[in-house]
């Protein structure tokens, strides 16, 4: 763990003072009360960042057709531009704290390709319903999306993923997911290594934050090495592209590495100086990712 990947975490959870609140907190409730820590602790880290009400006011052309759907106790989001004809569908998904809006420049390098653009936004983000979310309701949200989408008589073409639903995306591929293309944005390769670096921010100790990840484990019913690359990757069966920036401070480079490795056809393109988020409207990187999933 880099000292660039801490400040990039602890940036990504609010300003200073909220920070320095939440650790004050959590660290007197881990003196106090264990098991009150932990629960806030998980709440904490289920809580997608910055709040999600930011991310409602994003305009979009009146070209956009926008649905919700109901899913679990929240609901999803669906962006979708009509073309006549309909073409194959690639369905784009944001990452953890992240929005619909972000994947719209390659929307459009897709469209180019013949493709329909399907951008879907996660419960607790942008438009969707409920607080809070996680990986494996991640995992869910994609594969409720595409059954959906076949049921209604399109062909899932490509899922197209960045960072955490990345991860989520390879989890539902190994699964069986009827895309015939995977495109994988700054993947995270060890969500354990994740719940580590959220309890060094929040000055958590390690029995908490086992008690969390073991609390979270018990009540989504999978274990976190599940959703990791060499236990997902030999399961996925489809011409998979890897996208992952060296100089990334929030997924390591060899995050990616891992992915395109346990992938029995994956390739992996690596950029340089593009960090975590210009991958997304990156030129080259559309221009790859278009003609992959085309």
């Amino acid at each position: 763990m880099t000292r660039t990947t801490l400040q990039a975490t602890s940036a990504y959870y609010g300003t200073r003072p909220l920070l320095r609140t939440s650790r004050l907190v959590l660290a007197a409730a881990q003196r106090i009360a264990p098991g009150l820590a932990v629960r806030a602790a998980q709440r904490l880290f289920a809580t997608p960042l910055p709040p999600k009400w930011l991310h409602r006011r994003t305009a979009w052309g009146a070209d956009w057709r926008i649905e919700r759907w109901p899913f679990e106790d929240a609901s999803l989001t669906l962006y979708a531009r009509p073309s006549a004809p309909p073409g194959p569908v690639a369905l784009l998904v944001h990452g953890w704290g992240g929005h619909a809006a972000q994947m719209l420049p390659l929307a459009e390098a897709l469209a180019q390709q013949g493709l329909s653009p399907v951008l879907l936004e996660m419960p607790a983000h942008g438009r969707s319903g409920g607080r809070t979310s996680n990986l494996p309701q991640f995992a869910r949200a994609i594969e409720y999306a595409a059954a959906r989408l076949q049921q209604e008589g399109q062909v899932l073409r490509a899922v197209v993923a960045h960072s955490l639903a990345a991860n989520a995306a390879a989890y539902a591929a190994s699964r069986g997911l009827a895309a015939q293309r995977l495109v994988l944005l700054a993947p995270p390769a060890s969500p354990h290594e994740y719940t580590r670096l959220f309890a060094q921010v929040f000055g958590l100790s390690e029995a908490v934050r086992a008690a969390m990840q073991g609390r979270i484990e018990a009540r989504e019913g999978i274990l976190m090495p599940q959703f990791e690359p060499r236990a997902v990757g030999p399961r996925i069966r489809v011409p998979t592209l890897v996208v992952h920036d060296r100089g990334d401070s929030i997924n390591a480079f060899a995050d990616g590495q891992a992915f395109a490795h346990a992938v029995r056809s994956g390739a992996l393109m690596e950029t340089q100086g593009l960090g975590h988020r210009k991958i997304l409207k990156d030129a080259a990187v559309l221009a790859r990712v278009a003609m992959f999933a085309g």
